[in-house]
């Protein structure tokens, strides 16, 4: 049952991670069939992450509200329809307000199947170690092979097929959850050790939904995208830019006042007084915005300055693939016998010490002398990532276990998208030798923040928590004081 409920959550990390690299192969067929501008491709691109991102935190209280499965099982239904709307769009206007529905399925999958897998592996610290490191394996997989997938099927089908093939996946993934994944009642029986039963026990009232905050967090992050992906071309001085990074700020302060002072915030800022979970968190934003930067960038350089079809960029990435597979499998392992710091220390340095090799590539640089950073980037974000997922939960209750969740992966995905904009920015131009340059910047960046997570995650406790009820006097009696208590 356990296996089926792995496979299950790791359907929709799937196809939401897919959807995050898989458009990029197809943005000029897509620009010269429903005749748009970059502009407008920008946005099919962007609506897709931010949606993703801003309603995340939602999400997760929905799922902590309502139920995680119920969550998870609406979101591939809504993931699904928007695909297809996506795969009919007639126009740029259309296939950008059916990414964004996209991003909101995407919102609600996520954190809800983390929550699933806690519910179902927090029992067992080193079982839920391993369980993350295969659910993290599952969504970094279909990350790196995203560019190969859709220029095959570019090739063969044109682009719409890279969203209508969503629809087969979802219809798996719908049908197992309504057969595999228990009900919380029934898996609360199956698991009477776990934390989901304790926490069920105290009587904890759901949390409501944040209206102003989510309003707030959309235009604050919305806003200084925006104005990052403007700064380029505008300038800093630009009235729009300006505005955007002004707007930014104010709405990001209110953000953070409103949430100080609702009875029930999206954003419990309570949960960063947690020193495991407040640098957990800070690690996801380094390792994102360096990776999903970069990937773009080196999009830019494989087909603009090196020449390469789609497909041949796309095969050009496929030693992310194992480096990917392997490190995560391996990060369970390290997890069980290590902790959580170890991993991310030694994964952060990894994946630097790629980033800096990366840094001396130019026009004239063979083709194999990109095969060894290729390979270091992915196995030291796959060792670090299910460390740090692992630390999310162990510093957390059960019962805010969507929350937290959505926490970690809003952050993830809010650095993936600066990332794309500030990096993109920095290699943009038509020359060869302005991508390079960008290329080179972006790399000396990623090292920086790299190093700064891994000092970030020295102050990670190293031993995940035991999900299992404490021990007391009383050994049938739950203590909701102990439960989730950071270390």
């Amino acid at each position: 049952m356990l296996g089926r409920v792995l496979a299950t959550v790791s359907v929709g990390f799937v196809v939401t991670q897919l959807d995050v690299t898989i458009v990029n192969i197809a943005l000029p067929r897509i620009g010269a069939d429903l005749q748009t501008n970059v502009a407008g491709l920008q946005w099919v691109v962007d609506a897709y992450t931010l949606a993703f991102a801003v309603l995340m935190l939602s999400a997760g209280a929905l799922g902590d509200r309502f139920g995680a499965r119920r969550m998870y099982a609406a979101g591939i239904v809504l993931f699904a329809l928007a695909s297809l709307a996506c795969g009919l769009a007639l126009d740029a206007a259309m296939l950008v307000g059916a990414r964004a529905l996209q991003g909101v399925g995407a919102a609600a999958m996520l954190p809800n199947s983390l929550a699933l897998l806690n519910q179902s592996y927090g029992h067992d610290p080193k079982l839920r170690a391993r369980a993350v490191g295969l659910w993290t394996a599952s969504g970094a997989i279909s990350i790196a092979t995203g560019p190969i997938v859709g220029g095959l099927l570019i090739a063969a089908f044109g682009w719409r097929s890279i969203f209508l093939v969503n629809l087969p996946i979802c219809a798996a993934g719908l049908l197992a959850t309504l057969l595999w994944v228990p009900r919380p009642a029934a898996a609360q029986c199956n698991a009477p050790t776990s934390v989901a039963n304790v926490a069920s026990n105290t009587g904890a009232t759901p949390r409501g939904i944040d209206l102003a905050g989510q309003c707030l967090a959309i235009v604050a992050l919305t806003a200084f995208v925006a104005a990052v992906i403007e700064w380029r071309p505008l300038g800093l001085g630009h009235p729009l830019v300006a505005g955007g990074l002004m707007l930014a700020v104010l709405a990001a302060s209110a953000f953070i006042t409103v949430e100080a002072r609702v009875a029930s915030p999206m954003l419990p800022l309570a949960l960063f007084s947690k020193r495991t979970f407040s640098a957990a968190v800070l690690f996801g934003i380094c390792v994102n915005l360096t990776y999903y930067g970069m990937v773009f960038v080196l999009s830019l350089y494989l087909q603009r300055v090196r020449g390469y079809t789609p497909l041949q960029a796309g095969l050009a990435f496929l030693p992310l693939t194992g480096g990917f597979l392997l490190s995560n499998v391996a990060s369970g392992w390290v997890v069980g016998r290590f902790g959580v710091r170890v991993p991310m220390i030694v994964g952060a340095i990894t994946a630097g010490l790629g980033y800096a090799l990366l840094h001396w590539v130019d026009a004239s640089t063979p083709l194999i002398g990109l095969l060894l950073p290729f390979l270091l980037i992915p196995s030291g974000m796959g060792l670090a990532v299910p460390a740090m997922t692992t630390a999310v939960l162990a510093s957390t209750e059960a019962k805010r276990a969507g929350t937290a969740s959505a926490v970690l992966n809003t952050a993830r995905q809010a650095g993936g998208a600066v990332g794309v904009a500030a990096f993109g920015a920095l290699a943009s131009g038509a020359a060869a030798t302005q991508i390079v340059a960008g290329m080179q910047a972006a790399t000396a960046i990623s090292v920086g923040l790299l190093s700064v997570g891994g000092v970030v995650a020295c102050f990670v406790h190293p031993k995940p928590h035991a999900s299992a009820p404490v021990q007391r006097k009383r050994a049938h009696e739950p203590n909701p004081a102990r439960i989730g208590e950071s270390r």
